[in-house]
């Protein structure tokens, strides 16, 4: 039976203005210094808006997403890990981290040139490599300024006074910290309109994948990878919170105007943690049976904020400002700040597999799934850890588990032959042949 066409599709709009907006991103941080403006380095789930205060000419290079673009050039990536490795770093680390150092010791820049150097780094730290990711950055530059912020104060189902206070406390300690470092005078003002910029962003980086529970599904991951990036590099900047908006419409127009992302849907499936970025043709093959990947606890909750709705389903958080809370002062604009970035999707299962258990097992009710494809994922530690435990609760709750092998990073761990041999025989067990037919 050939693969039939059920539904129509068509290329999203907004698809190359999101490719300009990262070029752009990149480009800026390697030109920073050429504009007489500051460059800053720290992970994508650093608290961004704050070095915003300094002034609107600091840009900044957030660790994860470029390292994922590293990985994506296998050539490069290889010589990266390669390098770290020869330096005497052990290969069992963050993939993410390695691919970074290799990067920085080879002094090459995966968009060109020589690896430009940080003025400061600004870092946060919840994942078991962080801060020490960046003392070795500081060390490998010769000794780069370096801040970082200890969040890990528990689930945000257990969010007391206290510990918003801690993490406060700390942002204030950081502010004083940055004005020391850069010589410059901090601007509440600057603050503030990051702070609220990025509300709006991670809230509509949310309402759009939710979106997604719409049947056929109007985007499908491999597509939404190029996009949530764009809140991991810039979540604070209004050219993100703009763009974000504009494909929430978009997406929105596709639903009314019945378009799908895939034209043969009919087994819809999410993933989980960071994809072998070397091999992400794997989704296209996984269309040849019509199955698509809707999403993820990591597309969905890595940026994305959430909150429980009035009717029971999982929605965009409600931002201070649709609340009608006027920002107007330092420490308003942090507690905020605090309380908004503690409650994101990502930072819960770092304390227990069931949270997240309970996250995935709501994604796939409320997005219609028929399966649940599990990446062990030895290149992340922190997103990995419990994944045996949330394979017997998803299985517990009654939905089919894939699980296989594999590296966000390091594609020497990452047997493509081998992973679509097992996608086969999980379609078998779901009932579905290739090319759109069923068992």
């Amino acid at each position: 039976m050939q693969n039939q066409a059920k539904y129509k599709t068509a290329p999203l709009k907004c698809w190359k203005k999101a490719k300009e907006l990262r070029q752009k991103y990149y480009d800026d941080y390697a030109k920073a210094h050429e504009r007489g403006g500051l460059r800053w380095a720290g992970g994508a789930w650093s608290f961004s808006a704050v070095p915003s205060g300094l002034g609107e000419d600091v840009w900044s290079l957030t660790s994860e997403p470029y390292a994922a673009s590293v990985a994506f050039d296998r050539a490069l990536s290889l010589r990266c890990l390669e390098a770290a490795e020869k330096a005497g770093y052990a290969r069992d680390l963050c993939a993410y981290m390695r691919n970074y150092w290799g990067s920085v010791i080879l002094n090459e820049y995966a968009f060109g040139g020589p690896f430009p150097k940080p003025d400061f780094i600004w870092q946060d730290h919840i994942c078991c490599s962080h801060a020490k990711w960046y003392q070795v950055v500081s060390d490998l530059e010769g000794g780069i300024p370096h801040f970082s912020m200890d969040v890990a104060v528990g689930p945000y189902n257990e969010m007391a006074p206290h510990k918003i206070d801690y993490l406060v406390g700390q942002m204030h300690d950081g502010i004083e910290w940055l004005e020391k470092t850069t010589g410059r005078k901090y601007d509440d003002g600057l603050l503030i309109e990051a702070v609220k910029n990025e509300f709006r962003s991670t809230s509509v980086w949310a309402e759009i994948c939710a979106l997604n529970k719409h049947v056929p599904a109007p985007l499908e991951e491999k597509t939404m990878y190029s996009l949530y990036v764009l809140g991991t590099l810039n979540k604070h900047d209004r050219s993100t919170t703009d763009f974000y908006e504009e494909l929430r419409d978009e997406v929105t127009e596709r639903i009314e105007q019945g378009i799908a992302a895939i034209p043969n849907e009919q087994c819809r499936l999410m993933s989980d943690t960071q994809p072998p970025w070397g091999f992400l043709s794997i989704f296209r093959y996984m269309e040849e049976f019509g199955a698509i990947s809707v999403g993820s606890l990591y597309t969905f909750g890595l940026i994305g904020i959430w909150e429980d709705k009035p009717d029971g389903s999982w929605g965009p958080r409600t931002t201070p400002m649709q609340k009608g809370i006027e920002i107007t002062e330092r420490d308003q604009a942090l507690r905020l700040y605090a309380d908004w970035t503690l409650s994101k999707p990502e930072w819960q299962h770092f304390y227990s597999p069931h949270l997240k258990t309970e996250m995935m097992i709501r994604i796939a009710k409320e997005w219609r799934l028929d399966g649940i494809m599990l990446h062990y994922n030895r290149g992340c530690e922190g997103l990995s850890v419990g994944i045996a435990e949330n394979r017997l609760g998803l299985i517990e709750a009654g939905f089919p588990v894939m699980a296989f092998e594999g590296n966000m990073g390091d594609e020497r761990e990452f047997d493509e032959a081998r992973v679509k041999v097992r996608f086969d025989a999980f379609m078998e067990t779901l009932g579905i042949k290739k090319n759109g037919g069923k068992a």
